[in-house]
């Protein structure tokens, strides 16, 4: 295999990649890596800053365009309208990444029916209604490819998230049931399965100095994973590289669930 061949391999040029919960962490870094490949990036999230954001700097130092939309995906209205915005562009989604989620901790007889529809419409539904109409698209055209961020515990259960244990056990569904439907017509649809990765959303876990070792003792790996682990991830599935991955959940954790 030829190095021009293996390049190709993973060249997103005169792609258009959607990012949802784009603005830092796993998204960001998602963002970064393909942008870097030679995509176009579309970046979606409820908190993106006003004006030039840091994300929309970084892929235009890498030379690609950025288009920023702010969007509540726990809003199913807001998530209609962002479906609508992105199938009526004149340009295509070639690859749509699934990784804005949130998360809710509380005993399971205190999870209230609020954090439970929250949790579900974010993590969940969203992710459905946005696939359901980009993809569309993309099996019209016989080509595109979808990535959703699971979880370990799209295979475990956790303890005190019962929502997004649901959840991202219904991602795994989700990814498996697009696949099924739309391998056959050129969709790649698969899902990357975070482990423990250093962001904003485990500080206070890393920040437990008993709790963060007990979780190092589980790792094969024995760290903590970054960003851009996941993020290398997402190339793959978004490149020419995984043509032939579908309705997969891979797992980025560093062996925790080979333990």
């Amino acid at each position: 295999m030829s190095s021009s061949h293996v390049s190709h391999l993973f060249d997103l040029s005169g792609k258009r990649a959607v990012v949802t919960g784009v603005r830092r962490g796993i998204g960001l870094a998602i963002a970064e890596t393909l942008a870097a490949a030679g995509a176009d990036i579309v970046g979606v999230s409820a908190h993106l800053e006003e004006g030039t954001s840091a994300v929309q700097r970084s892929v235009e130092s890498l030379g690609r365009s950025f288009e920023g939309i702010r969007a509540d995906l726990s809003d199913a209205a807001q998530v209609r309208a962002l479906a609508g915005r992105l199938v009526q562009e004149s340009l295509p989604i070639d690859i749509l990444v699934n990784n804005a989620g949130s998360i809710v901790r509380a005993p399971a007889v205190e999870h209230d029916d609020a954090m439970w529809m929250q949790t579900l419409a974010t993590n969940l539904t969203a992710p459905f209604i946005l696939t359901r109409e980009i993809g569309r698209s993309m099996v019209e055209r016989g080509a595109g490819k979808v990535i959703f961020t699971a979880s370990l515990l799209s295979f475990q259960g956790g303890i005190l998230v019962p929502s997004y244990a649901a959840s991202k056990h219904g991602i795994a569904g989700l990814v498996k049931a697009f696949s099924n439907e739309w391998a056959s017509k050129g969709v790649n649809v698969n899902a990357i399965a975070p482990g423990y990765i250093s962001t904003d959303n485990t500080e206070a876990l890393r920040a437990d100095l008993e709790r963060s070792r007990s979780i190092l003792d589980r790792i094969p790996a024995g760290k903590w994973g970054e960003a851009n682990d996941i993020a290398g991830a997402a190339l793959f599935l978004a490149s020419h590289a995984s043509d032939y991955v579908c309705g997969t959940v891979l797992p980025v954790d560093g062996g925790w669930l080979a333990r």
